[in-house]
């Protein structure tokens, strides 16, 4: 077996295990399906079941999970303007859901069914929305905490605003709605960059930023016109 499909393996079993569960938790009820029974329709036995999951509701959140990690990660390496790589890593998550809109619309019904599931809905989404605060903080030095919670709690309600149209609906949402609802939120928050620059003279540096762009923003984007 190559490394990729050895790599593949553990992913499509937990797949599996995922598929089967949301379709008993439909059928018969998130409360009413067991972890016997959900083992038993995706074929592994029930240690297996808890060596991949903690229980029935790390089966519903299990893409979170995985999810957070693959930000961590991306978030973990360079990036030019951390505002944009807030927003990219939204995209990403969105991406992935997107990818297989069925599989999410059941997950959805399933959560907004049971209170408990509603609950740990709310802290995941906070855990995102935490994770683009520690990074934009640790980014921007000097970066003032309200502008950082800040831009994290309004990409963090745009994505679950256009996720909703996905999860709500029939037809299919591109992520290029996303794209463009992210650039607009950039825009309103005073950190989406011009199209065009004009060139500047090695004397005078003349910049115009808006009124309500952070401080730390504004240093970012006047020392990499100063390194140009």
């Amino acid at each position: 077996m190559s490394d990729t499909a050895a790599a593949s393996a553990p992913h499509a079993a937990r797949s599996a295990v995922v598929a089967a569960a949301l379709e008993l938790f439909a059928e018969q009820g998130f409360d009413q399906t067991s972890v016997e029974q959900i083992a038993r329709a995706a074929g592994v036995s029930r240690s297996t079941f808890f060596r991949q999951f903690g229980g029935k509701e790390d089966v519903v959140f299990t893409d979170h999970e995985l999810l957070l990690d693959r930000l961590r990660l991306f978030l973990a390496q360079p990036h030019e303007d951390p505002w944009a790589a807030v927003c990219e890593a939204s995209l990403l998550v969105y991406t992935h859901f997107a990818a297989d809109p069925e599989l999410a619309r059941r997950r959805y019904a399933v959560v907004r069914g049971v209170p408990a599931l509603r609950e740990r809905e709310i802290v995941t989404v906070f855990r995102y929305e935490r994770l683009f605060d520690e990074y934009l903080r640790a980014s921007l030095p000097g970066l003032d905490p309200l502008d950082a919670v800040g831009f994290s709690a309004l990409v963090t309600a745009v994505h679950n605003h256009v996720l909703r149209r996905l999860l709500r609906g029939p037809k299919k949402v591109p992520v290029s709605v996303l794209r463009t609802a992210l650039d607009d939120a950039r825009r309103r928050f005073g950190v989406l960059p011009d199209d065009a620059r004009a060139p500047g003279r090695d004397d005078v540096v003349v910049a115009v930023f808006p009124r309500g762009m952070p401080t730390a923003e504004v240093a970012r984007r006047l020392r990499e016109h100063l390194d140009d």
